[in-house]
């Protein structure tokens, strides 16, 4: 049986897409890995994350991961006392070099912080907006359109789960999921179901484990190579039997001040016997027509702050539980 392990890189900053995507490249080239690199590719406005400073568990994150050594003062300031660079623009070459080295390249977002704050109670003009910004300044880089999406701070609603099918995507990866019921899936939201599959986030993300339960940066990667040392449930729905995980990392992090840990990561994964791919090589195998439908909800994480679009239940379980009700 294949064992999977997607590597699913968000990309929020123009720090991050300057500086941690060229080294993620060179890091995965050299352990011959796959990877998908998601852009935000309009303004950025890291600074405007500080209105979240009143979010419960907000602060206890960036007292324990160190944003500012993270991210870097300048970017901190992008949308405040400083103008948001609009790293699109500024960063085409880097962008089209991803793709040329060999790497799946999407849409992460066109204002990180915009869409992670607003989407969830935006209009659906509001929604379509966003990514059509997105998708035309994608399009303009690449000269082809985005055919996945993920999005930031897995944040979603019903007007973008609507616009992942009707824009064309092949499959998204935009929310989080629950092992071991964590699988790729079709969503299925307050009962209307979404014709583009999901390929949920299915492990933590370092930022969540750093600094929990004694967990440092020195030792964070023991702690997500003993989680995937676990048995994964096969899918089914596969035209191979395989298991996958979908891991998230962020240019900022891993691609910075992270690297030597997910190198350790990398080096660890392969010894376990995981093949390192896009998310991309997970959809291929897969068999839409005997995909399963969850519910698409939403729901908290540990060590992160706020809810977020999760898999929830299968499809058939919740609607006899909404029979049964009625």
């Amino acid at each position: 049986m294949k064992k999977y392990l997607a590597l699913k890189i968000d990309v929020d900053t123009l720090k991050g897409t300057r500086v941690g995507v060229p080294a993620l490249i060179s890091l995965l080239k050299k352990y011959q890995a796959g990877a998908t690199f998601l852009f935000s590719l309009g303004p950025d406005h890291t600074g405007r994350a500080i209105k979240r400073v009143f979010r419960k568990g907000f602060l206890g994150k960036v007292k324990r991961t160190s944003v500012v050594s993270h991210y870097g003062f300048p970017t901190l300031l992008y949308g405040t006392l400083l103008p948001g660079p609009d790293i699109g623009k500024l960063c085409g070459d880097v962008m089209r070099n991803t793709r040329d080295e060999g790497f799946e390249v999407g849409i992460h977002t066109w204002d990180h912080v915009k869409w992670q704050d607003n989407v969830e109670s935006a209009t659906a003009e509001w929604t379509r907006r966003e990514m059509a910004l997105a998708q035309d300044r994608f399009t303009d880089v690449f000269k082809a359109p985005a055919r996945t999406h993920g999005a930031a701070g897995w944040q979603m609603s019903r007007h973008a789960l609507r616009l992942t099918q009707e824009m064309g995507f092949d499959y998204c990866s935009d929310g989080r999921a629950a092992l071991p019921e964590a699988t790729p899936h079709f969503p299925v939201f307050e009962g209307e179901i979404i014709d583009c599959p999901q390929l949920p986030t299915t492990l933590p993300t370092l930022d969540e484990l750093i600094g929990i339960d004694n967990c440092t940066e020195a030792n964070v990667h023991e702690y997500l190579l003993a989680a995937t040392q676990l048995p994964q449930r096969a899918i089914v729905a596969s035209r191979d039997p395989m298991t996958a995980h979908v891991f998230t990392l962020h240019a900022e992090l891993e691609g910075m001040r992270l690297l030597a840990t997910f190198e350790k990561l990398l080096f660890g994964w392969r010894e376990q016997g995981f093949e390192l791919v896009a998310t991309e090589t997970v959809y291929r195998n897969l068999d839409r027509i005997h995909l399963p439908y969850f519910a698409a909800e939403r729901g908290t994480v540990a060590g992160r702050s706020g809810t977020l679009l999760m898999q929830g239940k299968p499809f058939l379980s919740e609607l006899a539980e909404f029979v049964q009700a009625a």
